[in-house]
């Protein structure tokens, strides 16, 4: 019987609400093939009882910090705590990351993690609107201020709200695969990959073409990954040019049109190795890849695993 993978989420006063529930939403939504739940999710803090919001809202959290002590993974969500987190919890982030735990923050959890002197010398990201005191108040972290998350070891940290979903599913992702990744990102309505390089959409314009959207042509691109897709075709199926195209993918997506394209790719290659038994010449093909040597470098830079040992790690089968 496979151990269930639990995740301690911390509340640090006063919490973010909306990210406070991410975890738990999220990650408490995976259940594996045999119907197991893929995590078990508990909230703690410092002082069990009432916890304090950063708006309006005030949350009951029952449980401890000694929660962690059986954690595999400990996520710190959004607060308001950016200078004086309780001393309490930075000594059980400490503890935790010591004996090899996985350390994630959400949003201004981050300052929680700096705090904490976990991010020293590693690569991090918070939320765009607070990078500016976090590069004075912690000069030794490699901020990284315009992308959704950063991975770095054993430590993840996310920007602001939204982006938190998005590490979440990462973790998923990483945990047990792509196939399961993408059906939890169906349910909460999330878009299934957007990888962490992906900006943070900072002050980004709207398309010039008020109320459009690029929305049916990737849908049109994701229902022929298999075939060889240009950015004319892409213009052409969205009736606009190939310049007008490229600007209006940067300002939805995030990312250039021909990067997106890959990106799916690569997670529909996932899914092939996950749930079929498809040799690695017809992955290859009906992901769009093409050949096997492509599948082969594309994968082992994005999951550090072969296409072989990728289906050994997470078939479904």
């Amino acid at each position: 019987m496979r151990a269930v993978h639990r995740i301690a989420v911390v509340a640090v006063p006063p919490v973010t609400t909306f990210d406070l529930s991410i975890p738990e939403l999220v990650l408490g939504a995976v259940e594996l093939a045999d119907g197991a739940p893929g995590y078990e999710v508990r909230v703690c803090t410092a002082d069990p009882g009432a916890v304090v919001g950063t708006g309006s809202l005030d949350i009951v959290v029952p449980h401890g910090l000694d929660t962690i002590d059986t954690a595999d993974t400990v996520v710190v969500t959004g607060t308001g705590a950016r200078a004086d987190a309780d001393p309490r919890i930075l000594t059980t982030l400490r503890t935790a990351a010591a004996a090899g735990k996985r350390v994630a923050s959400i949003c201004t959890g981050a300052f929680v993690l700096a705090q904490a002197g976990l991010l020293d010398g590693r690569a991090a990201t918070t939320y765009w609107t607070m990078t500016d005191e976090f590069r004075r108040r912690f000069p030794a972290v490699d901020l990284r201020p315009d992308v959704l998350y950063v991975e770095d070891g054993p430590i993840l940290t996310s920007a602001g709200l939204s982006a938190g979903i998005d590490l979440c599913l990462h973790l998923i992702r990483t945990d047990h695969g792509a196939a399961i990744a993408n059906t939890v990102a169906r349910l909460v309505v999330a878009a299934p990959v957007r990888p962490g390089g992906q900006a943070q959409f900072i002050e980004t314009p709207l398309p010039a073409e008020t109320g459009v959207s690029l929305a049916e042509t990737r849908a049109w691109a994701l229902a022929r990954l298999d075939r060889p897709l240009t950015l004319a075709d892409l213009a052409a199926h969205a009736n606009t040019s190939v310049r007008t195209l490229t600007r209006r993918f940067h300002a939805e997506a995030g990312l250039s049109p021909l990067q997106w394209l890959l990106h799916q790719r690569i997670d529909r290659a996932r899914e092939l190795l996950e749930s079929t038994n498809l040799t690695m010449e017809q992955v290859a093909h009906n992901s769009g890849i093409g050949t096997t040597d492509s599948l082969r470098k594309h994968l082992l830079r994005r999951t550090g695993l072969t296409p072989s040992g990728y289906r050994a790690a997470f078939t479904r089968m």
